[in-house]
């Protein structure tokens, strides 16, 4: 989903800047793009292809003033591998929407806004006690300190199918260091979602808790405009819910190779 760890180095921290007009010179406007392959779409540590590979993309406009706003996309399979989300007969793709303002307060930025995530799917007329549509509305709140960055987010409802989950949040660390001179920056990545809401009390009674923890270490390298990375991630998931109807631990360590490109 928008803003992994692995998406964030690769098409952030390494992403070329964009000039509108002399290179000393602040652009009014500015619209970027990405496009990524990735070997394992990987989003707070759980395989969102069953541990297949995804192709990637978005497009960004970013105001002087600090607004921003984008979409983003990504091939999925989720919904039919995981039993966290049942009912659901087709969803391929996850297409995510956001808007927010960033700005800076002495050595400290910050990024405050909206995320949603989209997943067009055809559903069956009634969906088992607990679920729902996958549809996830966030707000989210970000601070940055030199490398490190400590992020929050805050689901608005239901949360990636779990009904009425409204006040769970995903807490992470990011730290990301460039390597002067050589085009490569080493990341650090540590977070743990946490659930709430009745139907996510009843998983839990059921031996299904989805709350959980992640981490994940990447290293990425700029080569003039495409960036190359390799991170390994794993989580504690627990394995009734984050297990796939063919018996693959959507939550379990993982290397994934990626390959992108800025624009």
């Amino acid at each position: 989903m928008k803003r992994n760890l692995l998406n964030a180095v690769v098409l952030g921290a390494l992403a070329l800047p964009t000039f509108a007009m002399a290179a000393d010179a602040v652009a009014e406007h500015t619209v970027t793009s990405n496009v990524a392959l990735v070997s394992n779409y990987l989003y707070r540590g759980i395989s969102q292809t069953g541990a297949a590979p995804a192709i990637q993309g978005g497009l960004d406009y970013a105001h002087a003033s600090g607004l921003y706003a984008g979409v983003w996309g990504s091939s999925i399979s989720w919904l039919t591998d995981s039993p966290a989300v049942t009912g659901a007969t087709s969803a391929q793709v996850e297409l995510d929407t956001y808007f927010g303002y960033k700005g800076a307060v002495s050595d400290v930025a910050y990024d405050v806004g909206f995320l949603r995530y989209n997943y067009p799917a055809t559903y069956v007329a009634t969906l088992p006690a607990g679920s729902a549509k996958a549809d996830t509305n966030e707000i989210y709140g970000a601070a940055t300190y030199s490398i490190v960055t400590a992020k929050v987010s805050y689901a608005l409802g239901d949360l990636f199918g779990v009904s009425k989950a409204k006040g769970s949040t995903y807490f992470e660390l990011n730290a990301a260091y460039p390597v002067a001179d050589t085009g490569v920056t080493v990341s650090g990545h540590y977070g743990v979602q946490t659930y709430k809401g009745a139907s996510a009390d009843a998983l839990k009674a059921a031996a299904s808790d989805p709350t959980y923890s992640d981490y994940k270490l990447s290293v990425a390298k700029d080569f003039s405009g495409y960036a190359l990375g390799l991170a390994y991630g794993g989580t504690n998931a627990n394995k009734v819910q984050y297990t796939s109807g063919t018996n693959k631990y959507l939550g379990k360590g993982t290397a994934v190779l990626s390959l992108s490109r800025s624009f």
